[in-house]
Order: structure tokens, then sequence, then C-alpha cells
């Protein structure tokens, strides 16, 4: 078996361990003797699936009993309107903060909805930072305030969260989910697609405050509304089976390296290792400022357009796929997810130093 070391942004890698022991049950999953792709959701035995999927999620982020965990599917970009459809319900108002392509994107879609108001934008600076944010200048009585924690194509982070007072506050975690511990409390509603951190794409998890469930205006599409997935326990109709399948042998994955405070180290760790290389490389160079840098996604670039494509391809020949920056920044982007072994960042600062010497 030859594998190369993924650095997608999405879908990306999975644990080898995982794939291993989904291969092992492909024909049978223990001694069913179908796989889970084939069996039916409603049987007892998806259901222990399911059920054990969300019961390892809770362990691992410590989700509090008042909060739901809604196994869906349509990726964040369906959440972009079921956010504010179920949640902009009095004052059909909403704070965000514009980080990136996924926030615009989602600012624009929450607009068919309700008035929103752009508190914060790095766009103007190619969004390389993370705006500075004045509480006074939030609205107070706004249904919700919406950031995007981790920004996958132009690697940035918010290490610090806004004061929303009693705004419940909305994230899109897409990007940084299960890479570092959460404080669950501190959000009325979390939600990511799974492609990057959690299983295969085709799954989106949504973490809702009961409180904020039930409250949709009548004529929202029953698919759409929050309160048909929490009363069905994600079984309203089919759920992505082998999708939360995976996801659920990554949670338990997860808890086996001991839990998101040991993964937080070890990613912090994978991050340094190329971020000291590019600080002090006279050749690649970040491109986000330091204080708001990404642990998930590191975009770099080189001086000029055709030595980024020559590293691209002297790196893809070695068996380093997927360096390839967004086409809206260019350059490179190495997104190394928890899957992403040590190893992996260590051979590509090796790959970038060799490269280096042999063109600066």
């Amino acid at each position: 078996m030859n594998r190369v070391y993924n650095f997608s942004a999405g879908p990306s890698t999975l644990p080898e361990e995982v794939l291993k022991q989904a291969a092992d049950e492909m024909l049978d999953y223990k001694g069913c003797g179908m796989s889970v792709m084939e069996m039916s959701h409603r049987s007892k035995v998806y259901e222990e699936i399911i059920h054990n999927a969300e019961a390892s999620l809770r362990k691992l982020m410590g989700i509090p009993e008042n909060y739901k965990v809604l196994f869906l599917q349509g990726g964040a970009s369906l959440q972009f309107a079921m956010v504010p459809l179920n949640l902009m319900r009095k004052s059909k108002r909403a704070d965000y903060v514009n980080t990136g392509e996924w926030a615009k994107k989602a600012i624009k879609e929450a607009k068919r909805y309700g008035e929103v108001r752009v508190v914060g934008s790095s766009e103007e600076e190619t969004y390389n930072h993370i705006p500075s944010l004045n509480p006074a200048d939030f609205d107070k009585e706004a249904d919700y305030f919406h950031i995007t924690s981790n920004n996958t194509i132009f690697g940035t982070k918010f290490k610090n969260l806004p004061d929303t007072g009693d705004v419940p506050l909305v994230a899109d975690m897409s990007s940084d989910i299960l890479s570092c511990p959460v404080d669950v409390t501190k959000y009325g509603l979390i939600y990511a697609g799974a492609q990057k951190n959690m299983g295969p794409a085709g799954l989106t998890v949504v973490i809702v405050r009961e409180d904020l469930v039930g409250h949709a205006p009548d004529t929202t599409p029953t698919m759409l509304n929050y309160k048909t997935h929490a009363d069905a326990g994600s079984m309203f109709n089919t759920p992505p089976t082998f999708a939360v399948y995976i996801a659920g042998m990554v949670f338990d994955w997860v808890l086996a390296k001991g839990g998101l405070v040991e993964m937080e180290k070890i990613n912090v760790r994978k991050a340094n290792l190329l971020y000291d290389y590019l600080d002090q490389s006279k050749l690649f160079k970040g491109t986000v400022v330091k204080e708001d840098r990404s642990i998930m996604n590191i975009p770099f670039v080189t001086p000029s357009a055709e030595l980024d494509a020559k590293f691209i391809k002297e790196a893809e020949a070695q068996g380093f796929v997927n360096l390839k920056g967004h086409r809206i920044v260019g350059g490179m982007r190495a997104s190394i997810y928890n899957a992403m072994p040590v190893e992996g960042v260590e051979k590509l600062v090796a790959l970038m130093k060799d490269f280096e010497a042999r063109n600066a």
C-alpha cells in the first residue's frame, strides 16, 4: 500500500485506523451479514450506530443535556439558510463577521430572511486577519451573532470569542471542530460539515441549544426546521448512514488519543513546525498575521506563480498531494487536520527546505 500525504482542505485525510476498521466491516458489520451502507436506518443495528456516535460526540465535546445534536445533510452551505430560517424570529436582525469566502456566503444567504449587519470585516486586507470587534457596535436586539471560527481558505482563526451578551453566538466550525477544546455553553448553535475533521462528505453536524429550537415560521420547509430533526433524533428521513458510522469511529479515535486537550497539543505542534520554518524562510512566506493564524489551514506562497507551480508539481511527484492553494489566494495551502500525522508535516518541511536550497 502506498498512501500519500493528503493536505486537502476537504474532503480530507481520515485516520488509518478508522479506514482499516471500515474495510474490515465493509461486507459484514459485526456479524449482521451486510455493510452499514446496505442496512435499514430503522434497524436496531443502525439505531445503535447513530446513538453511539452521538454519545461519543457529547463526551468528546462535553455537550450539555440542554443541547440537541443533529446529524443532517446539505453541508455548511445549507446551514447558511437554516440558521436564519430558524433563529430570525424576534427582531429579524442578525450580526455577522466577514472573515472569508464562507462567511461572505453565509451573509448573502441570511439577507434573504432578515436584516444583516456586518460588524467587522477583513475583506479589504484579503482576509489576512480577524478584524477587531467592538461590543458597543453589536446589536443587543439581534436574534443571533454569527462567526466563522476558522477560515479554511485564508487560514485565520478566532482566538477570542466576541462578547455577545444575551445574543446567541452561532459558529460555523467546519474546519476546526474537534481540533481543540470548545466550551459549548458559550454558543447558541454550532454547525460543521464533517469532511474536514469528522468524517466523509455528506454529513453535517449541528449542535443547538434547546430553547432555540421550535420557533421557525410555519412557512419553513419541513426538512429545514431544526425541530423536525430534533424530535426525530436525526431520523426523520434516511440520514447519511455511512458517513455517521465513519464519524462515530472518528469520535472514538479522538477519545482514544486523549480527547481534545491532547489533540490540540498535537495540532499546535504540527502547525508550529510549519510556521517556524515559514518565519525564517527566504523563499516561502505565510500570508496571515501571526496572532490570527489557524492551526488547521496554513496558506503560503513563493515570490512567483511559476515557483508556486513548480513546487506543487514536485511535491505531488513525491506523494504530497492537494497542496495547491484556493484559486482566490493562489500559492499553496497545507491543511493539517487531526488525522494528518506529525510525520507528514515534518516531511513537508524537509521537502520545502530542499526546494528552497535549489531555488532561492
